[in-house]
């Protein structure tokens, strides 16, 4: 049994895996969970709020927010240069769209649905029951506001990134049939940056990218208006497909894996204390070259935690086996099913007042049963498989 993933798996041409880029798309996806799991718990907007929502796990958010979706589009732009090796541009966008496609519309038709209702049951007071609900997110109801905020009915949530990478795939599928993919192969194989290079360049693309574009296109998922989200993660996905074969290139990464740790967590202490300042309740705003060098700073840690994660995982877990193999099949279904389990969860516990230990726990707990529970379902139940992204 074998499945598709949003993020697919990484296998050449040939047939020979990468497990060490296995292991940080299962990773990535793993703390992508925990990330929502503590989006309950942060001061931050999210679809519903703990009892005990505060400041206290921002930091520990911060840790990760600046670069765990574009590393999953950078592995994901390498995967997918082993799978367009192996077919054409047309076989590779017919594949993907059935594959990510059919699972994108069931899971906005049916299993997104109860992170809306949630959401305008604790901010609008909703009454009329889920059934009710669902007839009208169905029926493209706009409806739903508080003052000039309107929820966009229907939508697809944690779903946008399987949206946004099926776009991007049938882009580069035409940039393919249009004779690019010998350029960047060689564009790719390249890359000769070393050491400070390797950091540094790098780093100022990201750095302008988010001035130039943040404050004009703050990051939406509308996918006709999210410009510097495009910018970042298109550019993510093909530098893992111009890369996907500079072999030299990811064991320079395993060299350089404690410097760039060193240097991302440095950014990370920088970034918390901007934050920390001027996020909640600052005497006054951040002057103009403060805000500009904070988007340095992310920038640094961006992409610094990338080269790490990279680096540490060719050096030490470039090996596969059957927990690999088992967990790298039920990322799609895991993926597909975490956020409305953490919703779900979330909002049914809130009124048990528990403690916010036994109350993270118990969230996590469910969230984890219910992945799995779908995985497997989706393993057994022929009619199930195709729509929860199951082969």
């Amino acid at each position: 049994m074998t499945t598709t993933s949003p993020a697919p798996s990484v296998t050449t041409a040939s047939g020979q895996r990468l497990p060490f880029l296995d292991w940080v798309r299962v990773g990535a996806f793993g703390l992508l969970i925990l990330y929502h799991v503590g989006m309950f718990y942060v001061s931050w907007d999210w679809h519903v709020k703990s009892r005990h929502a505060g400041p206290t796990l921002e930091p520990l958010m911060l840790l990760s927010s600046p670069w765990r979706l574009s590393l999953l589009f950078l592995v994901s732009g390498v995967a997918t240069r082993f799978m367009a090796d192996r077919m054409g541009p047309g076989t590779l966008s017919r594949t993907r769209l059935s594959r990510l496609g059919i699972p994108l519309l069931f899971v906005m038709a049916v299993l997104v649905v109860p992170q809306p209702y949630f959401e305008v049951v604790e901010k609008l007071g909703y009454a009329d029951g889920f059934a009710a609900f669902w007839v009208r997110y169905l029926s493209f109801d706009q409806s739903f506001c508080r003052g000039e905020d309107c929820l966009i009915l229907p939508t697809w949530n944690h779903m946008w990134f399987v949206a946004y990478l099926l776009v991007y795939t049938l882009l580069l599928a035409l940039l393919l049939s249009l004779g690019a993919g010998r350029w960047l192969a060689r564009l790719g194989q390249g890359v000769r940056l070393r050491g400070p290079g390797l950091l540094l360049v790098p780093v100022i693309v990201l750095a302008l990218l988010r001035i130039a574009l943040l404050d004009r296109f703050p990051i939406t998922h509308n996918l006709v208006w999210d410009w510097y989200n495009h910018a970042l993660s298109f550019g993510m996905f093909v530098t893992g497909y111009a890369i996907a074969r500079n072999a030299d290139l990811f064991d320079r990464l395993a060299v350089l894996r404690w410097a760039s740790l060193g240097l991302g967590l440095l950014a990370w202490a920088l970034y918390v204390w901007y934050a920390l300042t001027f996020w909640h309740d600052a005497a006054e705003p951040p002057g103009e070259g403060l805000r500009m060098a904070s988007r340095v700073v992310y920038a640094v840690q961006q992409w610094c935690m990338i080269l790490a994660v990279l680096g540490f995982a060719r050096r030490h877990l470039n090996r596969s086996g059957p927990v690999l193999r088992y967990l790298s099949a039920g990322v799609f279904p895991f993926y597909i099913i975490h956020q409305t389990a953490i919703v779900v969860a979330g909002h049914m516990l809130t009124p048990f007042a528990l403690s916010g230990v036994a109350e993270l726990g118990l969230i996590i707990a469910a969230t984890l049963t219910a992945c799995l529970a779908t995985y497997e379902l989706a393993r057994r139940v022929g009619v199930l498989g195709p729509l929860l992204g199951v082969r």
